[in-house]
This record gives C-alpha cells, sequence and structure tokens, in this order.
C-alpha cells in the first residue's frame, strides 16, 4: 500500500469492531501501558493513519494488539494494513532494532512474509550504524521481562516449548544436510503459524521465558538459512531482532552467539573490521554467562575475522584463545543449540583461518583434520572443509589432487542449496585460471556446469 492512500484495511477493522478514531486511541495507549509504555497517541495519530500516513513499528505492534483484543481474533500487523514500507522510525526510515517485545514480535511477523529466496545475492548489510546501536543497547542492556498476558485465549505449557524445541532440531539438521534453501521456507510457515501465535498467548512466566528461549532458537536458524541462502539483508534483520528477544529473556549466551553469528556473516561478505568488533562484542557481553565451548566459539569467529584481514599476530593469538576456551569444554553444560560446535568445527575454523593466512603447511594439515573428523551428518560443513582443503593443496602446488577433492565435494554436495557452498566453488575455479594448461581443469569446470544446470533444474 502507498503511504499516500488511505488506509482501509484499518478502517474496515475499525468498522468492524465498531470503534471511533479517540476509541482506538484509547486501546492503543492501554495497550501500551500493559507493557509499560507510556503513549501520547490521540484521534488525530489515528486520523493520520487512516489517511496513509506512516506509524512506527512499536506503535503499530499495540494498534495491532488493541484490534485483536477488540475483535476476539489475533490481528497482524499486515492485517491492519502497516506494511514494511510505512512502519517507520522516528527519522521516517524502517525501524531497525525493536524498542519493545511486542515491537519485535511484528516485526518477525513482517519478516516471515519475506521470501529469502526472492532476495537472493543480496549482500546489502545494514549500516554501521544500525549494527553498532544494535550492539551497544545489548551490550549495556538490563532484561525487561516478557509480557504474561497476551491476546491469545489458548493458555501454554510446556508441551508447547517441547514441540517447539523438537522442530527446531529438526530444521537444524535439515540446514546442516542440505543447507538453508532446503528449509527456510518451511521454517517461515512454521514459525509465523505455529510459534507466533503462542508468543502472543497467556502463559506464567517460567513457561514464558522457556517458550521465548525455543523461539529464539528458531529465528537465528531463520537468520542463518537466510544468510545461506545469500538474502543478507533479510538474514541481518532476524539477527538483530533475535539480540532484542535475548535481552527480554536475559539469555547474554544466546546473545553473544548472535553478534558471533553477524560477525560470521559481516566476514563472509569483506566487513572484517565489523566482524572483529561483532565477535569481541560476543565474548564480552557474555562473559560470566557463557560456557567454556561458547567463548571458544565467539573466540573463533573473531580469529576468523582477524585472519581475513590478514592479521597474522592477532588472529593466532585469538586461535589460542579459542584453544583454551574448548579445553574446559566438557566442565559445563552446553545449550542443545551449541552441540554442532565440537572438535571438528574448530578444526575447520582454523583451517579457514590458515587459508586466509596463506600458511599452507598449517593450511593443509588443519583441512586434512578437520575433513577427517566431520560427521557426515553436517554435509554442508564437510563440503566447505573439502573445498579449503582443495584450495591449501592447489597453495602446495598439488593441482591434481586439489582438484580431485574439490570433483569429490562437488559430488558429494550437488543437493545443497547454498549459495555459501556455490561461492567456494566458483572461488576454487578462479583460482585454477592460472592452471589451466592441465588436463584436470576443463573437466572440473565442465563437472561444476553440470551440476549448476542440475540444481537450477
Amino acid at each position: 500500500m502507498d503511504v499516500r492512500e488511505p488506509n482501509h484495511r484499518l478502517a474496515g477493522l475499525m468498522a468492524e469492531a465498531g470503534m471511533s478514531n479517540k476509541g482506538l486511541a484509547a486501546r492503543v495507549k492501554s495497550a501500551a501501558a500493559r507493557h509499560g509504555i507510556t503513549l501520547g497517541t490521540t484521534h488525530v495519530a489515528v486520523q493520520r493513519w487512516l489517511n496513509g500516513r506512516g506509524i512506527q513499528a512499536e506503535t503499530a505492534g499495540f494498534v495491532a494488539e488493541a484490534l485483536s483484543q477488540k475483535l476476539g481474533r489475533r490481528v497482524t500487523v499486515a492485517d491492519a494494513g502497516f506494511t514494511m514500507t510505512n512502519r517507520t522510525g522516528p527519522t521516517g526510515t524502517t525501524a531497525v532494532c525493536p524498542e519493545s517485545v511486542p515491537a519485535a514480535l511484528h516485526a518477525f511477523d513482517g519478516l516471515t512474509r519475506i521470501a529469502a529466496e526472492e532476495g537472493a545475492q543480496d549482500r546489502t548489510l545494514l549500516t554501521d550504524a544500525e549494527i553498532d546501536s544494535a550492539a551497544l543497547t545489548w551490550l549495556i542492556s538490563r532484561p525487561d521481562g516478557l509480557p504474561t498476558t497476551g491476546t491469545a485465549f489458548r493458555r501454554i505449557g510446556t508441551r508447547d516449548v517441547a514441540a517447539m524445541r523438537t522442530a527446531a532440531e529438526m530444521f537444524m539438521k535439515l540446514d546442516f544436510l542440505y543447507g538453508g534453501g532446503h528449509g527456510h521456507k518451511a521454517l517461515r510457515y512454521y514459525f509465523r503459524h505455529e510459534v507466533l501465535p503462542l508468543l502472543h498467548g497467556q502463559h506464567p512466566e517460567k513457561i514464558g521465558k522457556a517458550l521465548f528461549v525455543a523461539a529464539a532458537e528458531i529465528t537465528q536458524l531463520l537468520a542463518w538459512t537466510a544468510y545461506d541462502t545469500g538474502s543478507h539483508s533479510v538474514a541481518d534483520r532476524y539477527l538483530i531482532t533475535t539480540l532484542r528477544l535475548t535481552q527480554a529473556i536475559d539469555d547474554r549466551m544466546l546473545g553473544g552467539r548472535i553478534l558471533a553469528n553477524m560477525s560470521h556473516q559481516a566476514n563472509y561478505l569483506g566487513h572484517y573490521a565489523k566482524a572483529v568488533q561483532l565477535a569481541r562484542a560476543a565474548q564480552e557481553g557474555a562473559k560470566g554467562h557463557a560456557t567454556p565451548r561458547a567463548l571458544a566459539m565467539s573466540a573463533a569467529m573473531e580469529a576468523r575475522a582477524l585472519a581475513s584481514a590478514m592479521d597474522e599476530k592477532g588472529a593466532t593469538r585469538a586461535m589460542l584463545e579459542a584453544e583454551r576456551h574448548f579445553a574446559k569444554a566438557d566442565t559445563a553444560d552446553d545449550p542443545e543449540w551449541l552441540a554442532y560446535f565440537d572438535e571438528a568445527e574448530l578444526t575447520g575454523e582454523f583451517c579457514h583461518c590458515f587459508r586466509d593466512l596463506k600458511v599452507r603447511s598449517q593450511a593443509l594439515h588443519h583441512a586434512e583434520r578437520a575433513v577427517a573428523q566431520t560427521d557426515p551428518g553436517y554435509a554442508r560443513t564437510l563440503a566447505f572443509c573439502r573445498m579449503v582443503l582443495a584450495q591449501s593443496q592447489l597453495m602446495s602446488g598439488q593441482v591434481e589432487a586439489a582438484v580431485a577433492t574439490a570433483t569429490l565435494a562437488v559430488e558429494e554436495g550437488d543437493s545443497l542449496q547454498s549459495a555459501r557452498f556455490l561461492r567456494y566453488v566458483t572461488d576454487f575455479q578462479a583460482e585454477l585460471v592460472p592452471h589451466g594448461g592441465s588436463a584436470v581443469v576443463p573437466a572440473f569446470n565442465t563437472l561444476v556446469t553440470t551440476a549448476l544446470t542440475s540444481l537450477e533444474e
């Protein structure tokens, strides 16, 4: 809907509810007050919304909540005629970091309407100022709690939480096996139609926290699968909004994981200085709360970013720190979402570091270990490590061995729907150009072309 066109959806809902401008304004203020927020909404503001003017994301959430309560059914921000383009912040730009839990939920409501595959290969991140603001807000934040009442009438229990955790585990396995492109659409549907209604439901405090922790694990996976498809701006917004949830539930370790994921993505896109900052923020913000395994993961992200920036001294220090933390990994109980970060994963991170630093012997050694250690169930990780092994072999002058390794990676990874894996392959092809005289190179390029054609079909 163009912002200058009348908001017919909002007008229709108000008419159905028998609600005047003043009546809606009063209900919006009451909805905000229930969340500890004071709004000065008047009938004048309502008329502006009816005229199609912009609205802050947080306020749009309270409008939807007010209408839901009056009508006795769930009304979303989009149902009320507020689209992603006219839910604006104070400066007129789309709101990035939600100011409250209701605003975060309505941000997810909008995000789950976006098909990540439609924005594939979008390499745009949020601005440095937006990312810095969100990270700083999280670093200095205090937990602000969760709403204990909602617009849904069904009471939430432990079985709902268990079901969400089971679903998250299943989708994570699917992601590792087949890439983000396989599961993202189904996960969006599941979160939108099964999880969001629960988050709007009624629940006691203890159940509420467990519910939102499980939801945050799912939304970070939504971010990761969007990232893997190459839709980076969508992934970035999922990550920022999930970071806001970790503040509300006071889960500093999960918040650190989100910042580490943001570091990984920034590094992938070539924003090395930002990647270093985010990895360090992850470590500082989770200090005293994170397990040794979680700290090892964040330190490894810092090492990856420093290696990309060719800071050998800094990367070596960070790798040693990651090793020190990982040596204590078995001394603490880790959450399920961290189970993937085992010795093979750490070795895989290190082989990337040494590859980027051009330390041939160490890159080759760690890549061989990573390939040998990685469980085939982590098919995408194994494919990445094989490609790093191929690059390491090529750096060492082993052209035929490198092509053989890359060939196996492509053949074994032909079912992966992962923009990141495709980039590993195309990067390797570029590195093969000086070796075009070798008989194995044209055959490999033909294999890649055939595999890509098959994937597109």
